[in-house]
């Protein structure tokens, strides 16, 4: 670990709390060398599961990238940092939950897609243009429509609009 103004590994523990809902500890840390004080964060790493991608090759499971590609789609939108890491966890968890080796790509992408569902629309269908590779507008209107067929039925059958 090091300072990340000077560089120094030279550091002081001054806080350490268990992340409410997580398997991840925040430490309160001060540099001995300049007396800068800054946060880290640490999670237990699924660094034992494989993902498989579309190409066949496979990669260590790495969540920061995992919040990077739910945080892309969310960008200017009404979406919290908290709530798109909250959301990696929950992600994180059900691949846990699979107990598996290896996961494919395509099983989070299919996760991370339900879960933008229920956050942002606008997100979702961001993170659908990629995901699913959309060629023109046309593929966007479809899925647009679709989401607009949902919302319908599902606001027929609750009541709520």
């Amino acid at each position: 670990m090091k300072c990340p103004k000077c560089g120094s590994t030279e550091l002081s523990v001054l806080d350490s709390r268990a992340i409410q809902k997580s398997n991840g500890i925040r430490r309160r840390r001060e540099c001995l060398a300049c007396g800068s004080r800054f946060t880290t964060y640490e999670y237990v790493s699924l660094g034992q599961v494989l993902v498989i991608k579309r190409d066949g090759n496979r990669e260590e499971f790495n969540r920061e990238k995992l919040i990077r590609s739910i945080q892309a789609p969310c960008v200017k939108r009404p979406v919290a940092r908290k709530l798109i890491e909250e959301t990696a966890e929950s992600i994180e968890k059900q691949i846990l939950g699979l107990g598996e080796a290896e996961v494919s790509s395509s099983a989070i992408g299919e996760m991370v897609m339900t879960q933008l569902l229920s956050m942002d629309k606008v997100a979702y269908i961001r993170y659908a243009s990629i995901y699913r590779e959309f060629k023109d507008v046309t593929e966007f209107r479809d899925e647009i429509d679709s989401l607009e067929e949902f919302h319908t039925t599902v606001s027929g059958i609750t009541g709520k609009k």
